[in-house]
């Protein structure tokens, strides 16, 4: 007993010096807590508060009951879903075109800060810097919107492969390029402002490395090769764990947008597979298994790949 009371005794202690330190660091940052009250809303509301919901993954939920009144049938719509027809293939698009985004989309933002931090004339850099931003801004539907229309049939894309003495056809129709597609319009639409995290980076590393690398004759390949990507070697790496943490995501607005039923065999994913069960079909139980399958299989990924990085070069995200 004398020693529960001792721990119960630290413990208090170091609740009482807690509450004081956040007591006088609130006073000295308090407009700094101000600001942050909104994100806190937000992130309750949308992302913490609907993880309560999560429940009907495991009951069959009608509307009418609500969720508390529904069956619980427990792992029912789980083994349904990886028994489906429709398993295979909406996990092997979703890991291709991740994995295919993961090759060629991740490292572009770092080629194209390492070619912007070679430009010289400040004007032409932020043209490019300008132009290459734009296509974040533009709205999914106005986007969706000229790819459709520059990969029809009289599209200027088919205009392109007609004066090389290729054959028009509707690209959109073809099984086999629409990953191509969706993933090279990702990377048109999001390479630039992908680039700002690596060029805030380039501006942290000191400019006397590459000073010293000149007078030992090291040319311009050297500089990148030993200076410039070491230096932003720890912001890759976080970069890199974080993508592989989303390597079960593919947003289901630009699929269903771009997709039709000629495409479904290479376009269907798992975003888009929920999409069409839960609101098209109204099955919101198997809709929120589906997708807390992905949300677990992004969490391990996330954790898998934090582990891997702390063990190899002291980089992580805790």
């Amino acid at each position: 007993m004398t020693e529960l009371k001792m721990e119960n005794k630290a413990l208090n202690h170091k609740i009482t010096r807690l509450g004081s330190y956040l007591a006088k660091d609130f006073a000295k940052f308090k407009h700094l807590y101000i600001m942050i009250i909104p994100v806190i809303i937000y992130y309750t509301v949308f992302h913490y508060w609907p993880m309560y919901g999560a429940q009907i993954a495991f009951k069959d939920f009608s509307p009418g009951k609500g969720i508390w009144g529904s069956p619980w049938i427990g792992f029912r719509h789980f083994v349904s879903f990886f028994n489906g027809v429709y398993f295979a293939r909406v996990l092997k698009n979703t890991v291709l075109i991740n994995l295919y985004g993961l090759i060629f989309g991740f490292p572009a933002p770092i080629v194209l800060a390492l070619l912007l931090n070679e430009i010289r004339s400040n004007i032409y850099k932020r043209l490019v810097q300008t132009v290459s931003y734009l296509p974040h801004f533009i709205s999914i539907m106005v986007i969706c919107g000229m790819i459709i229309d520059f990969t029809a049939k009289d599209g200027i894309v088919n205009d392109i492969i007609v004066f090389f003495g290729g054959d028009r056809g509707a690209l959109l129709l073809k099984p086999e390029l629409f990953r191509s597609l969706y993933v090279s319009t990702d990377i048109w639409q999001q390479v630039g402002w992908g680039s700002i995290i690596y060029l805030s980076a380039l501006t942290a590393i000191d400019p006397q490395l590459y000073e010293a690398a000149i007078i030992d004759g090291a040319g311009r390949w050297r500089q990148v090769w030993h200076i410039t990507l070491p230096g932003i070697a720890p912001t890759i790496v976080i970069l890199l764990i974080l993508r592989l943490g989303q390597m079960m995501n593919v947003g289901f607005e630009k699929i269903i947008l771009l997709y039709n039923p000629t495409t479904y065999q290479t376009a269907d994913v798992i975003s888009s597979f929920v999409y069409r069960k839960g609101l098209l079909e109204f099955s919101y139980s198997f809709s929120s298994a589906v997708g807390l399958f992905n949300s677990i299989i992004n969490f391990a990924l996330l954790m898998s790949a934090n582990w891997i990085s702390r063990k190899l070069n002291e980089t992580s995200l805790w």
